[in-house]
């Protein structure tokens, strides 16, 4: 009887394992719709001659471009109804097409959020990345050091140009402590008598 009784316990639990195995077959099997295509990931997308890792989050990832700071990227996201969780791998390329038109030419943006405003040359309201931003640094730091206005000559100097003291730290040359400390122990030893 305590036979019987045993079998019958262990088959239901074998059952009740294998019911329980197959539901959750039937939920873990991917669905296929045929409107929808499989989505490619790839390792690597690049946008704006910048290579972009495919793994991290379209939000973050945009971040890497020379120029486009977190909350440019975040407008970029909106802007475009891009959701930012959206792996930058898994982006199609239209939608890659639109972010690089919209970082080209960022005229549906504010103006505040542009990184350069009222151009010099051109009066204009623009938005600079990678490249292009390195070099129009560097010709604003020779326009400011040919001028000789004031910021330029402290760039020139390599001195800090926003009103930081310059008591403690930027000392270049030699440091005024440490050449004191080895000129007093030289002394010291050679004021001691030779014969001790």
């Amino acid at each position: 009887m305590d036979e019987t009784r045993k079998e019958t316990q262990t088959g239901s639990k074998i059952d009740r394992k294998l019911a329980k195995h197959q539901e959750q077959k039937k939920w873990n099997k991917p669905q296929t719709s045929e409107h929808k295509q499989p989505v490619i990931m790839r390792s690597i997308i690049r946008i704006h001659n910048t290579d972009l890792d495919g793994n991290k989050a379209i939000y973050m990832a945009l971040k890497k471009i020379k120029g486009i700071s977190f909350m440019f990227s975040n407008a970029i996201c909106n802007h475009l109804k891009i959701s930012k969780s959206k792996k930058s791998g898994e982006l199609t390329p239209e939608e890659i097409k639109r972010i690089e038109k919209l970082v080209e030419d960022p005229k549906e943006l504010p103006d505040w959020m542009l990184n350069r405003r009222k151009d010099i040359e051109t009066g204009e309201n623009i938005h600079i990345t990678t490249a292009k931003l390195r070099l129009t640094l560097e010709s604003d730091l020779k326009k400011l050091k040919k001028i000789k206005s004031y910021r330029g000559m402290r760039h020139a100097w390599n001195l800090p140009v926003r009103g930081q003291r310059t008591k403690a730290h930027f000392r270049r040359g030699k440091k005024v402590g440490v050449v004191k400390k080895k000129i007093v122990q030289a002394k010291k030893k050679s004021d001691k008598p030779a014969g001790k």
